[in-house]
């Protein structure tokens, strides 16, 4: 072992942790599979298979369009990398020329295209770029101490509410009397509405 071994193991891990730190800021594995996904779409058309002494060609009428799209895709491909905010555009676009692969391109490359293209404008998509971790609340100087976000307290006013037994000097009419004039709703006998919904 040379003393450089643990510089270069080192600087390895910087570069891959650097690498993680691009691949999660963008829709990676969306753009790699849009990028996948036009290969085969552009290179079966143009491809010439061997079997011993017989050459069979699977080039198509459309060996220009097969073309064009798989060259689409990879640049889609590429577009996601960069070019992050792109992401919906470029999504519909590859999952657009995925289908369109199909009666074009010898069944989207064998279907290995079209399904690499349409799962990977998919993802892109569904992609949303992550929130940052928010920091940590700061301590109060006098140590009262902060109610985490969204835990404060509920400082709607309300009115009393009048209890029927706590009502002074009253029959059964004193008690629907107080329950009344609590109900909103509009369907109470002393809101005149004889238990039934009001209009308007």
């Amino acid at each position: 072992m040379s003393a450089e071994t643990p510089a270069a193991s080192g600087q390895f891990i910087r570069r891959r942790q650097q690498f993680h730190a691009w691949r999660g800021a963008r829709p990676f594995w969306a753009g790699l599979f849009v990028a996948l996904g036009g290969f085969p779409i552009m290179y079966f058309p143009y491809a010439n298979l061997r079997i011993g002494h017989l050459t069979l060609a699977m080039a198509t009428t459309a060996g220009a369009g097969s073309l064009i799209i798989g060259v689409l895709l990879v640049v889609l491909g590429v577009s996601l990398w960069v070019q992050e905010h792109v992401r919906v555009f470029a999504g519909v676009a590859a999952i657009l020329l995925g289908l369109v692969s199909i009666p074009v391109s010898n069944f989207g490359g064998f279907i290995i295209g079209f399904l690499l293209s349409l799962v990977g404008g998919a993802m892109a998509v569904s992609w949303a770029p992550g929130i940052p971790p928010e920091q940590e609340p700061q301590a109060d100087p006098q140590g009262r101490g902060g109610a985490p976000q969204g835990a404060e307290p509920d400082t709607t006013a309300t009115g009393p509410v009048k209890d029927a037994a706590a009502v002074d000097g009253g029959g059964p009419s004193q008690a629907l009397k107080a329950l009344g004039e609590n109900d909103l709703s509009g369907t109470s006998p002393v809101n005149g509405a004889n238990g039934r919904h009001s209009a308007g």
